[in-house]
This record gives C-alpha cells, sequence and structure tokens, in this order.
C-alpha cells in the first residue's frame, strides 16, 4: 500500500508531485489520506519525523520517524527537513531522503502537513507541490466529530477548535480547496485534482521525445 512504483511501460515519463492534504483536526484529512493510498499504488506516503511519544499502534519507520528533542535539533542544523514546525508542544518535520530522487523517476509523494509545513514546502520546492485544504462542512459538526472520538478532554477539544479556527483562516493559501461532507464525495473530488495534475504538459517529461518521434 502506497509504496513507491514505477510507472507502467505504456506511459509517457513524468516527473513526480508533492501532494498535500490539509485540514483542522477531525476535517478528515487523515482517513483521506488512507483512502488515497490504499487505492492509488502510484503515490507514497512521505513519513515525517516527530518528537512526541508514539500512540498505541504507530510503528517507527511506517507512521511517523519517532527522534529525540535532540537528534530534531541535528537535523534542523543540517538542513535535512523539507519543512518542519510546532503542533501541540512537539516537533514535526520532513526528511528530504529519496523524495528529490523519486519525484525524478515519477513517484508521487503524499504529505499530511498543515499550512505551516505547506508554506515552508512549497518555498523549497515549488514546481512540485499540489495542495489541498479539506474544509469541515460547519464549526459545530467539526466539534461532534471531534467529541466522538472519545480520545480528548473537553480542555483538548476546546483547544483543537480554536487551533481549527486559525488553520480555516490559511484557505485561500492553498491550491484547492474540498468541503468535506460526504467523505466519498471529497475523496472522488481530490483524486480528481491528482488525476489532473498529473497531466500537466509541464510534468510530462516525456512528452518532448514523444512528440518528437511522432513527428518523424
Amino acid at each position: 500500500m502506497g509504496q513507491p512504483t514505477t510507472p507502467p511501460a505504456n506511459k509517457l515519463h513524468r516527473r513526480g508531485l508533492l501532494f498535500i492534504l490539509s485540514s483542522p483536526s477531525g476535517a478528515g484529512k487523515t482517513t483521506l489520506s488512507r483512502m488515497l493510498l490504499e487505492a492509488d499504488p502510484e503515490i507514497a506516503l512521505s513519513v515525517s519525523a516527530t518528537t512526541r511519544p508514539p500512540r498505541p499502534g504507530e510503528v517507527d519507520g511506517v507512521h511517523y520517524h519517532f527522534v529525540t528533542d535532540e537528534e530534531f535539533d541535528r537535523m534542523v542544523e543540517e538542513d535535512d527537513f523539507y519543512e518542519w514546525a510546532h503542533v501541540f508542544s512537539h516537533r514535526y518535520g520532513t526528511p528530504k531522503g529519496a523524495i528529490r530522487d523519486g519525484l525524478k523517476r515519477g513517484q508521487d509523494y503524499l504529505f499530511d502537513i498543515d499550512w505551516q509545513g505547506t508554506q515552508q514546502l512549497y518555498q523549497k520546492d515549488q514546481q512540485d507541490v499540489v495542495s489541498v485544504f479539506i474544509l469541515p462542512p460547519s464549526l459545530p459538526e467539526l466539534r461532534r466529530r471531534l467529541e466522538s472520538r472519545a480520545q480528548d478532554s473537553a480542555e483538548v477539544i476546546d483547544s483543537r477548535m480554536e487551533r481549527a479556527r486559525a488553520e480555516i483562516s490559511h484557505w485561500a493559501e492553498y491550491d484547492y480547496v474540498v468541503i468535506n461532507d460526504d467523505v466519498e464525495e471529497c475523496f472522488a473530488r481530490v483524486r480528481e485534482v491528482l488525476d489532473a495534475e498529473r497531466m500537466r504538459r509541464t510534468r510530462q517529461t516525456g512528452l518532448i521525445p514523444f512528440v518528437r518521434e511522432l513527428m518523424g
């Protein structure tokens, strides 16, 4: 699921893209990310590094790279991150690693990051970024979804709602905005965005040799 793949031989070569899904907590980006990885073998999850401790069931190197504060500091100093940010008292960052090589091979990468990370990633690699912001249908519905998880105290939910308002204020900084009223319909629209962006002429690096051969 979501592992790097080689494009089929009958497809023109293209450059990969960095596909960002952002949303306030509870608006659906994690569910949509999982659905996309299950449905599309040509996109792989970008695994972030974080200083927060693992949650039950999370596996190091699969869900996150769990690192100490000292290790995170070293990676920042050595410019090992595409982007990094503070989120709820912990730090999260996207290691560059093999991503740049993968883009040249046509591999797409999925990013589940916030608006701060999106800005940093865009500044470092503007040509490859496609960003989508997921909005809830309403703030009362967002609170209902957070409460239905039964994972957080009322104080934590209040904090997440306050942060959600701040995150929503950055909606206009994204390439696309989709309202998640129905998760299946929202997912269909997200896939339409991804399919269209893959077909951009500037990403179809195999077009020039193909057209030259076509024209004889």
